[in-house]
């Protein structure tokens, strides 16, 4: 049995400012004996109105932002899911990371749906990734990351339960809206029960955001399910549940790959 801290935010637009909240959240999750500590997506900063804007806050993804996080996830013995605003010479990209408990970069994943829907245009400002990095070791098991946007695409959370995921981490910044909430909830919930894993998924709050950040577990039973409020909560991840649910309901390796391209 493992403890995962899924941290609740609203950020500002400024970075430094959400950085220290950031690093109060992972020592105060080490301290509540989790082992890994999840935090939303866009928690470098709010998602800025124009492209100029987001170019002024991204960095490298081995920039100051993610090492002063491995810093202190070393300094805490913790593991850390986040995500930045990633410079490169293709683009900014939507990037979620995993940092190791001894404060190695283990793994990271570019967004690869963007979110052109519902009035939104994503693409306008970021890159899209182009790779699903395969599951990383973790004190939670072999752990996935998706984004957001990609919660409503099952292929990537089959995929990566496919490659050996027993846990998926979605950060998100889910809008609200008309059915969002509902939207979000049978999201999270179909993507654990369809592939026999714990979702995790730290969500944005305040003007404009869902809040409501949760752990699914395997059976689709939601064991986390925060309000509309900024903080942080703890849930427990059990291995033995994934391997119990995933006998007794074999959807993995009932699938008739032959009959579906």
């Amino acid at each position: 049995m493992s403890r995962v801290s899924v941290v609740q935010m609203r950020a500002s637009a400024d970075k430094e400012r959400n950085l220290r909240h950031i690093l109060r959240c992972v020592g105060s999750a080490a301290r509540r004996g989790s082992s890994l500590c999840a935090f939303p997506e866009f928690m470098m900063a709010a998602f800025p109105g124009t492209k100029p804007e987001l170019a002024g806050l991204a960095e490298p993804l081995r920039g100051p932002f993610v090492s002063e996080i491995s810093r202190a996830a070393r300094e805490h013995r913790i593991e850390v899911v986040g995500t930045l605003y990633e410079s490169a010479r293709s683009g900014v990209y939507d990037t979620s990371f995993l940092v190791s408990a001894s404060g190695r970069l283990a793994s990271w994943y570019r967004k690869t749906h963007l979110y052109d829907a519902l009035g939104s245009r994503e693409s306008s400002r970021l890159s899209a990734g182009a790779r699903l990095p395969r599951p990383a070791p973790s004190s939670l098991g072999k752990l996935g990351m998706l984004v957001c946007y990609d919660l409503r695409f099952p292929e990537v959370s089959r995929s990566l339960a496919s490659s050996g995921a027993r846990v998926l981490v979605a950060p998100s910044a889910w809008a609200s809206g008309p059915m969002k909430k509902g939207h979000w909830r049978v999201m999270n919930r179909a993507r654990a029960l369809e592939n026999g894993c714990y979702v995790v998924s730290p969500n944005q709050t305040g003007p404009g955001y869902c809040g409501l950040s949760c752990v699914v577990d395997p059976f689709g039973r939601t064991v986390l399910e925060m309000g509309s409020r900024p903080g942080a909560r703890t849930a427990e991840v059990s291995m033995e549940s994934v391997r119990r649910v995933r006998r007794s309901l074999p959807l993995l390796k009932g699938r008739r790959t032959d009959l579906y391209r």
